[in-house]
């Protein structure tokens, strides 16, 4: 059967069949060569019509139930309108597909050269209506994507740490965790600010802390806390400004990055939000668990409604045992010492617990109790 391309189809003949049997797909080809054969001249004659390419491939879908046949015909034409109708006609004249009576009707002649035009039509107002709604950059959008670019080329390094321009010439520093946080309130028009580089705190910003007015500004998540925990320790800050929780600096907006820098609170008022007092309910009960465990050499781990979460010998009170990473009141039957302390603030532990402790004894983001400090 001769193939006609794609591109000079001008109509399609859509038919509905239907048989009073079993019937295939040869059976209705057959029957529409075989009974319009001659019916409307040579010239019109499908099989000739067919070789030499004026009509395509006929397509028939058909579904078998019950003892009979239903089904669909396609006919694709590159012939005029008028001679396509007489080819539609001439189909609803076959009575026969194979041994079986029949009808078949034609549904539809489609203009697929106006089915074209409708989609581009419609195509061309979708394309068109984008256009309209992809507004120009204002000026101001324009001019501030500039200045962006400039602050970003403004980054240099200060001993290795990625800095503003404006970091050793402030009075005022401001302290990130990496170079991207850098780089984001660079473009946000902040310059006096300088990277750690890493979680490790280097000597250049030990020194920068005693010389200048300082505001550290972390991200909002546990690695924040412990790299602030350890420039507690090691620096001289006065103020800590934190992203929002589960934040970064770096992804931070403009808004968001000033709001964060607003609300920036002093050091001091800082370590008193973190160790606020535990009620009165829950450190008399503290009391009462030293009172018991007198001799155990144990730690007990509390979460902070004092809801026992589990026990470890003292000398399992070490920075890589994992039981104490859920902590948040500990209570262990002994004296805090030095590494005691450190081991409980790397932990995130809030609560720490004991007869006794040493004097002279720093907390940085904990609170610590003795029997003496606990209700009777």
């Amino acid at each position: 059967m001769g193939k006609l391309a794609q591109s000079t189809i001008k109509y399609l003949i859509e038919a509905d069949f239907t048989a009073n049997g079993v019937v295939e797909k040869p059976d209705v080809i057959g029957a529409i060569f075989g009974q319009t054969e001659g019916l409307l001249g040579q010239d019109l004659d499908l099989r000739e019509l067919q070789r030499s390419g004026r009509i395509g491939r006929i397509e028939v879908e058909l579904k078998t139930g019950k003892g009979k046949t239903k089904g669909k015909i396609s006919i694709p034409s590159s012939l005029d309108g008028s001679e396509t109708a007489l080819i539609a006609a001439a189909i609803e004249t076959i009575e026969r597909i194979g041994p079986c009576d029949s009808s078949i009707k034609i549904i539809s002649v489609k203009d697929i050269r106006a089915l074209k035009r409708d989609y581009v039509v419609n195509r061309a107002k979708k394309i068109l209506s984008k256009l309209l709604d992809e507004e120009l950059p204002s000026t101001t959008e324009l001019t501030e994507n500039i200045k962006e670019s400039v602050r970003a080329a403004e980054i240099t390094e200060h001993e290795g740490l990625p800095c503003g321009t404006e970091a050793l010439n402030s009075d005022e520093i401001i302290i990130v965790e990496g170079r991207a946080d850098v780089l984001n309130l660079l473009k946000n028009g902040i310059k006096n600010v300088i990277a750690m580089g890493g979680t490790k705190i280097p000597s250049t910003i030990i020194d920068l802390t005693k010389e200048k007015t300082t505001t550290v500004f972390l991200d909002g998540d546990r690695g924040g806390d412990l790299i602030l925990k350890e420039l507690l320790q090691l620096t001289n800050i006065d103020y800590v400004a934190r992203a929002s929780e589960g934040k970064e600096v770096e992804e931070l907006t403009k808004k968001e990055i000033f709001k964060s820098l607003r609300d920036k609170t002093t050091l001091e008022q800082f370590k008193t939000d973190l160790k606020q007092d535990l009620p009165v309910g829950v450190k008399k009960k503290i009391s009462e668990v030293l009172d018991k465990m007198v001799g155990t050499r144990a730690a007990y781990i509390f979460d902070d409604s004092m809801k026992l979460q589990g026990k470890i010998p003292l000398t399992q009170f070490k920075e890589d045992n994992k039981r104490l990473g859920n902590a948040k009141i500990v209570v262990i039957d002994g004296t805090i010492d030095s590494n005691i302390l450190n081991v409980a603030e790397s932990h995130n532990i809030e609560f720490l617990a004991a007869n006794s402790s040493e004097k002279g004894l720093k907390p940085h983001l904990l609170k610590i109790y003795t029997k003496k400090d606990l209700p009777e």
